[in-house]
C-alpha cells in the first residue's frame, strides 16, 4: 500500500521567519489521520529566513534527524556541542534523558531543511549529537544510509540512532530506476526533496510524501532529476 500526501495538503504555519509544512500532526496542526507512520512521528519541511532560527528549547526521548536541503544550520546544545551542517549533509540529536538546543540559520540566504523525529526503542538513553558530510555523488542511483540504529548498519559509518530504523538518501537522474527492498513488518516514508518520481507506478512530486507498507520492493523511477529522502522503521 502506498498512501500519498501531496505537499499542498500538508498542515503548516507561517511565522514570518519560519515557513513550516507538516507531514504529520505537529504544534498547532492536528489531524487524527496523520499522527505517525510506524515509529516515524514528525516530518517537517521548514524554510528558515536568513539570520533567524529556533531559540534554545528542550527535548527528551526522541531521535531527531535534520537533513539540510539548502543553505546551512548551526547547532548549539546544553551538552557543549556546536556545529554547522550544510546542504546535503545530516545532523542527529538523540534527546534521551533531556537536552536543550538551538538551531540558527546564520547564512545570508534562506535555509531549507527536513526535520525528522523518530520514537526511540527505549526511553532514558544518554543524550547525543552528531553531524556528518554525505557527498551526493556517492549516493547516485543507490540509497546511502545516513543515520541508523539497525544492526545491519553498525559498520556502515552512518550516524547512530537509538531505534531499529534508518534515514537514507539517494539522487536519481531522469529516467533512472532504483529498487529498494522493504521487509515484512517494516514501514517506509519517502519524500523527494527535489524532482518528480513514480513509486511502484504511483506519481510523486517534489516535497510530496509517500507512506509505504506491505510492499516487498519499492521501485522508484525518476521522471526528472531527483533527490530523495527515505525513512524506514518498524511498522508498529
Amino acid at each position: 500500500m502506498i498512501e500519498v500526501r501531496p505537499f499542498k495538503t500538508l498542515g503548516g504555519a507561517d511565522h514570518g521567519w519560519l515557513k513550516a509544512r507538516h507531514h504529520f500532526s505537529f504544534a498547532g496542526y492536528h489531524d487524527p489521520a496523520r499522527m505517525n507512520w510506524g515509529r516515524l512521528r514528525v516530518w517537517n519541511d521548514d524554510e528558515i529566513a536568513a539570520g533567524t532560527g529556533f531559540d534554545p528549547h528542550p527535548h527528551r526521548d526522541m531521535e531527531i534527524v535534520t537533513y539540510v536541503r539548502d543553505g546551512a544550520i548551526t547547532h548549539r546544545d546544553s551538552l557543549g556541542n556546536e556545529g554547522r551542517t550544510e546542504a546535503g549533509d545530516v545532523q542527529i540529536m538523540s534527546a534521551g534523558t533531556g537536552v536543550v538546543h538551538s538551531e540558527y540559520n546564520l547564512e545570508p540566504e534562506t535555509t531549507r531543511i527536513f526535520q525528522i523525529w523518530i520514537i526511540p526503542d527505549r526511553r532514558g538513553a544518554t543524550p547525543n549529537w552528531g553531524a556528518k558530510q554525505f557527498p551526493k555523488a556517492s549516493r547516485e542511483a543507490g540509497f546511502e544510509v545516513l543515520a541508523s540504529g539497525r544492526p545491519q548498519d553498525a559498520e556502515s559509518g552512518a550516524l547512530p540512532l537509538n531505534v531499529d530504523g534508518a534515514v537514507l538518501a539517494t539522487t536519481l537522474k531522469a529516467g533512472q530506476t532504483l529498487r529498494q527492498p522493504l521487509a515484512e513488518g517494516r514501514a517506509a516514508y519517502l519524500v523527494p526533496a527535489k524532482g518528480a518520481v513514480t513509486v511502484n507506478g504511483v506519481a510523486l512530486g517534489a516535497r510530496d510524501g509517500a507512506g509505504i507498507v506491505d510492499e516487498p520492493v519499492i521501485e522508484i523511477t525518476a521522471g526528472e532529476d531527483a533527490e530523495l529522502v527515505l525513512v524506514e522503521v518498524a511498522k508498529e
